[in-house]
């Protein structure tokens, strides 16, 4: 068996032609100053060529739905196993993914829910029982004499398909009526289904009038419709949406009855599970007075409303003329010294008070009348009207988020929240920090038939949250959007899913991983990539920290340089290996012979920025004092509010009152010290562009510097340039064989 991966002329990139041989079922750290080669050699050429070979192993079938891949620059790589990649990527802003799905922790605790939870009535909060048949027929038989139902048997229920055979089937049984999505039909008659399409298929058993002597005959109607329905039965009167019955789970008090308990009901993702005002997202969007008036000190005149400034046209200038002429105020006054009532009234609208409104025609102007719509009520209609994108995202500037009022957040139906395991639902164990989360599961007890269903499924749920913790996300909670965490938070959460899996003979190539994460927690990282590599895998870090490169079994040092003078390998084998070579860079740092000095003398300054009050996130009030003209640094461990006040905090609180940025700030009472600045700039970790046409001169600004140049040369001049003429972004000024991407395809 070959015991080691054997890389022969290696040229992607600024590789030079380099041949290397790195063991297998070893943790190899490659590292090297920026630009080196680490990411070309680990994930440009070695994982390029992993999932290469992949592909190639598919049938032709399968590899046209698969985008064709390269073959990376390189004469030979022998003892390659199947390659996995966990990169720095940002993480999904889809606003449905969560940690607990992203981890999958959420699916085994909604079949957990559906499989052992204990069911509650969502009105009075009682455990629901199973309800019998003579139960069901005492709840119908109390509506009022004479009263006309059906008995319905709801025998498919929002699925997939024909269902040819199974309507043939009851018209042999002897019933006549089916409604199919709302629409009653003869069982008789063609009926052709779209099988694409979701359907409803309710049976009707039998009609019938409330009155003395039919409780034996809707006893046996509804037994029928139960064995058709598997437990379920509907009685429907005329004009009403019916009650739905269940001999399985039902509320005697209430009278409501819950349908099977499937995990689909505890799912977000799902119209069965997810909350109908939010569908499931758990917040709601709403035009907010704060954005839409930033700054109240500004008056009508000078565009305080600022949907409704001068720049949207005279049309809305004019109704706030006629408005002030009508309540006596004046377009001069700042928004916050106007009398309350006309602050409420251009808000809300005038409601059935009719206004002289008018409009110019030519040297002619034309009165009419009628109510005030009001700001608020006209961006709320105009974004729920329109059907313009672009209208849509610019009235989106204008809106602010809240918890649904419905589920308050939870992002689920009552119904789904009133299934409980140890007095909890679901949401509530996805609201514990993975810490707390993991007590609970550990300590949980439950009778012996739960017990035994719940075993195998309480055993992952545990292993999982195990692993988020063994990579230092022990802060994290299940319910916490995805989008939210920080590169480094991410990939570690891949990590442990990568763990969770138990693959063996795998090639793991990981990023930087330590990126993000507190000293404090990373031996627990370190720990876990040792636990990968001891199930049998090889795992490949490309890394710069201290800690990790000297933890490795075997380090590889790229170099000596970045990007034409780099490509090579200094040196390779054991740490230590690399610490004795005087050629290496990063040996001569790990040994100590080279260092960062720490400066004698500190900068000091007595100009500051201070908030009073923050409270973003998991902020506690807290007051900070911020010098300004000095290298500030804010630290602490991973989850201690850092991000929530330097960038959900200051940072937007900062873009909003110098750039009138609509992006809504982390809660603060008060920011003193705001005239000292100009300009506020976020470098976060965003990746760069990933286009063909996106280089360091693009987004530098250099290139567009470069293009008015070359336009104003007196040869450009002469033939009538424009900056425009030096694009390749510019059908005028790109290559037309290649389109301005440099490259040709074959």
């Amino acid at each position: 068996m070959i015991e080691e991966i054997r890389i022969r002329g290696a040229r992607e990139h600024n590789l030079k032609n380099i041949d290397i041989d790195i063991p297998r079922d070893k943790l190899v750290i490659i590292t090297g100053v920026s630009g080196s080669g680490k990411s070309t050699l680990a994930f440009d050429t070695i994982y390029a060529e992993g999932q290469r070979r992949y592909v190639d192993s598919l049938s032709a079938y399968a590899r046209q739905f698969l985008e064709q891949m390269e073959k990376p620059d390189v004469d030979q790589i022998d003892g390659l196993s199947p390659a996995i990649s966990i990169e720095q990527k940002t993480t999904s802003r889809n606003p449905r993914s969560t940690v607990g799905t992203v981890t999958e922790i959420h699916d085994y605790l909604r079949l957990l829910f559906a499989r052992a939870g204990q069911i509650h009535c969502h009105r009075c909060g009682q455990e629901i029982s199973s309800q019998t048949v003579q139960q069901i027929v005492d709840q119908v038989m109390q509506a009022a004499e004479k009263t006309r139902f059906m008995v319905m048997a709801p025998v498919v229920r929002e699925r997939k398909g024909e269902y040819r055979k199974e309507l043939r089937q009851l018209q042999a049984d002897g019933f006549v009526r089916v409604r199919i999505d709302g629409v009653m039909h003869e069982l008789g008659e063609e009926i052709v289904l779209d099988k694409q399409c979701k359907h409803s298929i309710e049976v009707v058993v039998d009609r019938l009038v409330i009155k003395p002597g039919i409780e034996s005959r809707l006893a046996d109607s509804i037994e029928t419709a139960l064995k058709l329905a598997d437990g379920l039965v509907r009685i429907e009167e005329p004009d009403t949406a019916g009650q739905l019955y269940s001999v399985k789970h039902a509320c005697i008090d209430c009278g409501l009855s819950y349908p099977e308990i499937t995990p689909r009901m505890f799912s977000f993702n799902n119209p069965h599970g997810a909350c109908p005002d939010c569908s499931g997202l758990g917040t709601r969007n709403y035009f907010d007075v704060e954005q839409v008036i930033p700054d109240p000190g500004l008056s009508l005149r000078e565009g305080a409303i600022l949907p409704w400034d001068s720049r949207t046209g005279y049309y809305y200038q004019a109704l706030l003329e006629a408005l002030a002429e009508h309540y006596h105020f004046s377009m001069r006054t700042p928004f916050s010294k106007l009398p309350e009532n006309a602050r409420l009234k251009l808000l809300q609208g005038s409601g059935q008070e009719k206004i002289r409104f008018f409009f110019d025609q030519g040297e002619r102007r034309h009165y009419y009348e009628k109510p005030f719509e009001g700001v608020l009520p006209n961006l709320e209609r105009r974004y729920r009207e329109t059907d313009s994108d672009t209208v849509r995202e610019n009235l989106e500037k204008y809106m602010s988020v809240v918890p649904c009022p419905s589920c308050e957040g939870a992002r689920l139906r009552p119904e789904s929240l009133h299934v409980k395991i140890a007095q909890k639902n679901i949401q509530q164990v996805c609201a514990m920090a993975i810490s707390e989360a993991g007590d609970f599961f550990r300590n949980l007890e439950l009778p012996a038939k739960q017990a035994e269903i719940a075993q195998r499924i309480l055993k992952e749920i545990r292993d999982r949250l195990g692993f988020l913790s063994h990579v230092g996300l022990d802060y994290l909670s299940l319910d916490r959007a995805s989008g939210t965490l920080s590169g480094g938070e991410g990939q570690r959460i891949r990590l442990a899913t990568q763990i969770g899996s138990s693959l063996m003979g795998v090639l793991y190539i990981l990023d930087e991983p330590s990126i993000g994460l507190h000293q404090r927690d990373n031996q627990r990282l370190l720990e876990t990539l040792k636990n990968l590599r001891d199930l049998g895998n090889t795992v490949l870090v490309v890394e710069h920290d201290e800690e990790t490169m000297l933890a490795a079994d075997h380090l590889i040092d790229m170099g000596p340089a970045a990007g034409v003078h780099g490509g090579e390998v200094v040196v390779a084998g054991q740490p230590q290996q690399v610490v004795d070579c005087p050629e290496s860079l990063t040996g001569q740092y790990l040994s100590g012979a080279l260092e960062i000095e720490i400066p004698p003398n500190r900068r000091t300054s007595s100009r500051k920025i201070v908030l009073k009050g923050a409270r973003a996130n998991n902020l506690q009030e807290i007051d900070v004092e911020i010098p300004l003209g000095v290298l500030s640094c804010v630290t602490g461990v991973s989850g201690s509010g850092k991000s929530s006040l330097v960038i959900e905090t200051l940072y937007k609180t900062l873009a909003q009152k110098l750039h009138r940025n609509r992006e809504k700030a982390g809660p603060v009472k008060q920011i003193l010290g705001l005239e000292q600045l100009d300009k506020v700039i976020d470098i976060d970790q965003s990746p760069i562009g990933r286009t063909p046409r996106s280089n360091p001169a693009t987004y530098t600004g250099v290139f567009t510097d470069i293009r008015e140049l070359y336009a104003r040369l007196p040869e450009a001049k002469i033939r009538g340039y424009k900056p425009g003429r030096f694009s390749f972004n510019v059908k005028g000024g790109r290559c037309e064989a290649c389109r301005g991407d440099g490259i040709i395809r074959i």
